[in-house]
């Protein structure tokens, strides 16, 4: 098996199908599980790295190629791509070895007429790698800041404007870091039972660090196979679920003998959490399609988790039945996904101006259709994993305003890091002349959270916290 011909094949169906990378890469890694570690890590930077980098390859390719990148075969367009990336990010290659596959491999694919092509325009910028072109920093910094972090230009443009430079620039950074798998023990077990689990794992060649902000997540390295294949993930005494949604559901304050309603559920990580936390009580767990609803399953199964039900239902329609039922209703709603492009690097390709319009109507149509299943004094727990004002900060003004909610503080709720860390942005924000929740007031802003990457330790995150008062 040729590792290099595989990425391109990969990359060629991302181009050709449009599929998401993160489950196509996964489906590969699980396809060719029998490959050594080292291969497959290598496999998997190689994808994900020149999809995350792509605008800045590209514009290397542009400036030294005869012809633009747009105009190029899809599979030389791949191909130089990744052997790029090869050259300018994987310092374990020898430009000699990126330059000479990607030859043998245009030759093999038919395309040998290429072959020099191909050559020449590696060959070059393996040349000058030490020097390459980038836009002027302060004549052009949109498109400085848009090609040293591979980002659209309008999304540089809105955090720009909505940060100022230094805020904005450490959040492109931000996104572009190594994002390790984290891995959420049950708050079921004990800490010794968890330092026990850890520490086999770390006998299986598995790197844990306990993360600064929950005492039950780690963030794992050196473990390039499937989370499934280890043994406490198996045994369900784990799961992978991101800090930020594990946040979520502490925000809640779920007490044991609650009723929960998860509108939004799957892949069920923030259902299972608030069912260890609820107890004797019970999670509804609901989506919209029997995929979702399978996978939401096959999770809680793992795990589990007696005290949830999982049913298909449109999160758009109100279910009479559940009108003042909820002590707890989680809507974690469809969002642009902005802040979790560093694990779904194709979100940024994906997501238009145009589009953004409908996902606004979408979060408010869930949103109205869902409020009544609260109790008077329940909580409402808003989030999405987007770092975009008119989808979250627009959200609370519009949950408070009009559906009869009141803002509940997050103090004390939220690990202290967490809240001390938000309190740092927001001081970086004033010094910049920027407001940190513009168009709330103190007790709105107070009762909501905007989780940063590169200024917190976590994806792109907003949660918000109310209490139903009418």
């Amino acid at each position: 098996m040729n590792i290099r011909e595989l990425v391109l094949d990969t990359l060629l169906t991302l181009e050709r199908e449009g599929d998401y990378s993160h489950r196509l890469v996964k489906s590969v890694l699980d396809k060719y599980d029998y490959l050594e570690a080292r291969d497959k890590a290598f496999i998997k930077r190689l994808t994900e790295g020149t999809l995350e980098r792509r605008l800045e390859l590209d514009y290397y390719l542009d400036f030294y190629s005869s012809l633009p990148v747009r105009k190029m075969k899809p599979l030389i367009r791949c191909l130089l791509r990744m052997s790029v990336y090869q050259m300018l990010y994987m310092e374990s290659v020898p430009d000699s070895a990126a330059c000479n596959e990607s030859c043998r491999l245009v030759a093999k694919r038919g395309f040998g007429s290429l072959k020099g092509f191909v050559n020449g325009v590696l060959r070059k910028i393996s040349g000058q790698k030490d020097s390459l072109p980038v836009p002027d920093k302060e004549k052009e910094p949109v498109k400085y800041l848009s090609v040293r972090y591979s980002m659209p230009e309008w999304l540089v443009e809105m955090w720009l404007d909505e940060y100022g430079r230094d805020i904005a620039e450490t959040l492109l950074a931000g996104l572009l870091e190594v994002h390790p798998v984290s891995l959420r023990f049950s708050t079921l077990i004990s800490e010794a039972e968890r330092r026990e689990l850890c520490m086999e794992m770390r006998e299986n060649g598995v790197e844990m660090r306990r993360h600064p902000y929950l005492p039950y997540l780690f963030l794992t390295g050196g473990y390039a196979g499937n989370p499934a294949s280890l043994p406490a993930f198996s045994a369900g005494k784990c799961t992978v679920q991101d800090v930020s949604s594990a946040l979520a559901v502490e925000a809640a304050e779920i007490k044991d003998g609650d009723f929960v309603v998860d509108v939004c559920a799957a892949p069920g990580g923030k259902s299972i959490l608030a069912a260890e936390k609820a107890g004797r009580g019970k999670v509804l767990a609901r989506d919209i399609s029997e995929e979702k609803k399978n996978i939401t399953e096959e999770n809680i199964c793992r795990m589990g988790a007696g005290n949830i039900e999982v049913q298909i239902f449109d999160g758009t329609c109100t279910d009479e039945a559940l009108l003042e039922k909820a002590d707890v209703l989680l809507l974690d709603v469809p969002c642009s996904g902005l802040g979790v492009m560093g694990k779904k690097r194709d979100i940024k390709y994906r997501v238009t101006k145009e589009n953004l319009g409908a996902l606004e109507k979408l979060q408010k149509q869930i949103t109205a259709a869902s409020a009544g299943y609260v109790k008077k004094g329940g909580t409402l727990l808003y989030s999405t994993c987007t770092i975009r004002r008119e989808e979250n900060e627009d959200m609370v003004r519009y949950i408070v305003r009009e559906l009869g909610f009141a803002p509940v503080p997050l103090d004390g709720v939220l690990p202290e890091g967490v809240l001390a860390a938000k309190e740092r942005l927001e001081e970086k924000m004033r010094v910049a002349g920027r407001e940190a929740c513009p168009g709330l007031t103190e007790e709105e802003s107070r009762a909501c959270i905007r989780l940063l990457p590169g200024h917190m330790e976590s994806d792109g995150f907003f949660i918000a916290r109310f209490r139903r008062v009418e």
